[in-house]
């Protein structure tokens, strides 16, 4: 049986084919590479070079080039190659494809599964630089839809391990599965082992760190020990991100921010959640920064709770932070696409309005570093590209009001208004229907909220909130607050 079937696949140019894992003779390749990238992301520590000078214990490294690809897994069996990814994509057909099956096959090999980056090469030889290090975006354009023989050229493989050579896994064994790499790949050109070498020490990491990322632009170096462990070291990314919400801490700090929620600017100008923020503040900061937060409080349709299960106040856009972190990832163990949630700013009505989930990424390890004055929360400033150049980011492309959700409708509402001590009260009781529950999980079909506001208190706007799938028992939710918060001394509004 074939190892794919070319049939099903999509012809791109030439003889390069791309389809899913059903394609594959055997369901069991989808869930290995899964495994595989599962146990990767588990077994690897992330450093930053300052950490990794106090991290990275002495011992004897593998010291290894991380390409900025994707990682993939090639399959070999009895002459025919392809390689699947964690989210299901096969390729076949391409020319480093049957570099590696022409080379397995030499070497009496019958059926092997290897792991490595799939990525882009600009140079004829991928031992020498031209000054341009690859980057996943590269892979994103050229990998779904090469233009030229060229291009399709450029496609290659860096082979890191071994998981399966004609039913014998050296994965375990990072040395003997190096040494068997190099076997196999000897003069290969497209494909591959990643570039190695052996140290002993932090000092000896980070100097092929500042060879192969700080002269050379590559994306980190990774380090693999047998009594150690594996670590990870890659340069800190700064990007500008949107501040559309916070939280503010409890109990003993009350008074002080807790976290920001963070945005980044889509090109159709909707807002896509990216990240919370909550270190890298001073005291001080914290006290001033959420006075600031909460003069630009306003509505919204959309509510996300921080790790507390605090909801945050969302505020207007305009405010803009630079944010420094250690990594990005955009797909889960599983190879499933991070999906966070779209905002559109309504002007008209200041308010946030919910529009439905689209891939995009978890930042990790983020810190707080500035509030960027210069800069507008709009998608120049605070553009998308942030991310795409770092990490690679599925349907990027898909606008997000063209798949705008249904606009809610009001069900019943209540204001009242209150003198005391010579300052204003005001209390709001809604109750809507979202029109949302059967086109996204994100949305409850009924929602009642409370937003009570008193300018003699110390945090004047308070809110409260219940959801709910019933008309019958929101509408009783809705009775029961009015009878609580609405009693005498307190007129009605029409």
């Amino acid at each position: 049986m074939p190892l794919y079937n070319e049939e099903n696949m999509r012809a791109l140019f030439g003889g390069y084919r791309v389809g899913t894992a059903d394609d594959l003779d055997s369901p069991d390749y989808l869930r290995i590479v899964r495994t595989r990238r599962r146990q990767l992301g588990q077994m690897t520590i992330a450093l930053d070079t300052e950490t990794a000078k106090r991290r990275i214990p002495d011992s004897v490294y593998q010291i290894s080039r991380k390409y900025d690809g994707e990682f993939t897994m090639l399959i070999y069996k009895e002459g025919e190659c392809c390689i699947l990814n964690p989210g299901k994509t096969v390729r076949a057909g391409a020319p480093f494809m049957a570099e590696a099956a022409e080379l397995l096959k030499k070497a009496g090999v019958k059926f092997a599964l290897i792991g490595g980056e799939f990525y882009v090469r600009r140079t004829e030889d991928h031992k020498k630089r031209d000054g341009k290090a690859t980057r996943v975006h590269d892979i994103v354009r050229i990998g779904r839809k090469p233009t030229s023989e060229d291009e399709l050229n450029q496609l290659c493989f860096a082979a890191f391990n071994i998981y399966d050579l004609d039913g014998q896994d050296l994965s375990m064994t990072y040395d003997h599965a190096l040494e068997k790499m190099r076997e196999l790949f000897e003069g290969g050109d497209r494909v591959h082992p990643v570039d190695t070498v052996t140290g002993e020490n932090s000092k000896a990491v980070l100097k092929q760190f500042h060879e192969w990322v700080t002269e050379q632009g590559e994306e980190g170096v990774v380090a693999r020990s047998e009594t150690a462990g594996m670590f990870k070291v890659k340069p800190k990314h700064n990007i500008d991100l949107a501040v559309i919400g916070f939280t503010e801490s409890t109990d003993d700090r009350e008074g002080m921010l807790h976290d920001m929620l963070l945005a980044i600017v889509r090109e159709d100008g909707t807002y896509q959640i990216v990240s919370r923020v909550g270190g890298g503040f001073s005291d001080d900061q914290r006290r001033e920064i959420l006075s600031k937060l909460k003069e630009r409080v306003v509505e919204s349709d959309f509510h996300e709770v921080n790790s507390a299960r605090v909801a945050y106040q969302m505020v207007e856009p305009g405010l803009v932070i630079e944010l420094q972190c250690l990594d990005m990832v955009s797909m889960t163990s599983r190879g499933n696409p991070i999906d966070k949630m779209v905002l559109a700013w309504n002007a008209d009505e200041a308010r946030w309005e919910g529009l439905r989930r689209l891939p995009l990424c978890s930042i990790i390890s983020p810190q707080f570093v500035r509030f960027r004055d210069d800069k507008k929360a709009d998608k120049d400033d605070v553009r998308l590209s942030q991310l795409t150049d770092i990490v690679n980011i599925p349907d990027i492309d898909r606008v997000a009001e063209e798949i705008k959700l249904p606009i809610s409708e009001i069900v019943k509402r209540a204001v009242a208004t209150k003198e005391l001590r010579g300052g204003q009260m005001v209390r709001k009781l809604v109750a809507w229907k979202t029109n949302k529950e059967e086109a996204s999980k994100d949305f409850p079909a009924y929602v009642l909220q409370l937003t009570d506001f008193s300018e003699n208190r110390k945090d004047p706007l308070q809110y409260e909130m219940r959801v709910s799938s019933s008309k019958e028992q929101i509408l009783a939710f809705f009775e029961e607050w009015e009878g609580k918060y609405f009693k005498k001394g307190w007129a009605r509004v029409n």
